[in-house]
């Protein structure tokens, strides 16, 4: 998952040399991380309908096959076309492996180990946040975005090797229909808390797709600096991982609701205070322990709300969560090249006030009409045991 993470974001830290090398604007090569999100959405939303009973263990030893595809034909790519096609591929992969992540974590380990194996998965994810950025435009400074593209495939060739040695068949008894997966919708808490969840996401990346040009144009930092700054982003967001399950028991609602919030504050004073250096280090330390924080709650959100129903709940949440990302960055990438990067924040933060009251509505409609909190992860493993 670690290695999936860092291709995933790899562009946010090099695309100024991308956009310089293929003849782009800083908007258009932003839309390698929308394309991926497109692909994302399409793939977590029909992926368990087509996939049927296929053993689970062929399933992730293929996502990460085509995710050595994809970044060979990234670090390769003559043009704006094949750049795409590579970044669709990873999205393929992205939306495979995270919509069934919960639900093969229920499967692969006893019912009193799923928090823990839940907290591995994030936890890789962190380290993945806190390294792909910085370390994408430390090793592009050195070898260029090509290399530093390139420098995932061997790392995803190692995953490959491991997951087929390590990982047991997972058969599947039930055949999963689209009509099931659409059904969740009618559940009010869950519609609402899935607008939440989009607008949180377009939020945060109308805002960090476009992290590194605002740096450079708006605080003026070179290369170096610039490393330094990301990994301020990776090293909070590893602080908010490990931090957040302690505002989770009791606490959920009010998390999900003041995470948005937060991000959306220090959006907007990166808008104003983005010329001082001093002032933007610790703005976007805070940015980076609360955009780890959310995923984390989401999902503890969404094993409470629908746990006999993990991998299509997941793989809904996950194309939810890759449509905001799509949104986000395609739209962020229009306000930049046309109205420049402080309007590209400060529209961030509205996006992000929207999901702060959408996350607050959801919890309310919870108190009204939702049935008692689930009061074990046992329950929830033994549903999805077949899913």
């Amino acid at each position: 998952m670690a290695v999936l993470i860092a291709s995933e974001f790899m562009p946010v830290s090099l695309l100024s040399p991308i956009a310089h090398d293929l003849g782009l604007t800083e908007g258009q090569a932003g839309q390698a991380i929308a394309i991926s999100g497109i692909f994302a959405v399409l793939t977590s939303l029909f992926m368990t309908v087509l996939i049927g009973r296929l053993d689970r263990r062929v399933v992730l030893l293929g996502l990460t096959a085509v995710m050595i595809v994809s970044g060979t034909t990234v670090a390769l790519a003559p043009n704006y076309l094949i750049l795409m096609i590579g970044r669709a591929l990873v999205g393929i992969a992205i939306g495979g492996f995270w919509s069934m992540s919960a639900a093969t974590v229920m499967r692969l380990v006893p019912a009193e180990s799923v928090p823990r194996g839940l907290a591995i998965i994030y936890g890789g994810n962190a380290v993945a946040s806190a390294v792909a950025a910085p370390l994408g435009s430390f090793v592009g400074g050195l070898i260029g975005w090509r290399g530093a593209f390139f420098s995932v495939v061997p790392l995803a060739f190692v995953t490959l090797i491991w997951q087929a040695v390590t990982l047991p068949r997972l058969p599947v008894k039930e055949k999963a229909t689209a009509g099931g997966m659409w059904a969740l919708f009618r559940n009010r808490h869950f519609s609402i808390g899935m607008v939440a969840v989009m607008l949180a996401f377009m939020g945060q990346f109308t805002l960090f797709t476009y992290l590194r040009p605002f740096l450079e144009q708006v605080t003026g930092v070179g290369v170096s600096m610039l490393s330094g700054l990301l990994l301020v982003v990776g090293v909070a967001g590893f602080v908010g991982t490990s931090m957040v399950g302690r505002f989770l028991d009791g606490r959920l609602n009010a998390t999900l609701a003041a995470v948005p919030l937060g991000m959306a504050v220090t959006a907007l004073a990166m808008a104003w205070a983005g010329h001082f250096l001093g002032g933007m280090a610790v703005l976007l330390a805070a940015w980076g322990v609360l955009a780890a924080a959310g995923p984390v709650a989401w999902s503890t959100w969404l094993t409470r709300t629908v746990p006999d129903d993990a991998e299509a709940g997941g793989g809904l949440m996950v194309a939810i969560i890759q449509l905001g990302i799509t949104v986000g960055a395609t739209a962020g990438g229009m306000v930049f090249d046309s109205r420049g990067a402080i309007a590209t924040f400060v529209g961030a933060f509205v996006i992000l006030l929207l999901a702060s009251a959408a996350a607050y509505a959801a919890s309310h409609v919870h108190r009204r009409t939702a049935p008692g909190p689930i009061t074990s992860a046992a329950s929830a493993v033994e549903a999805c045991r077949d899913c």
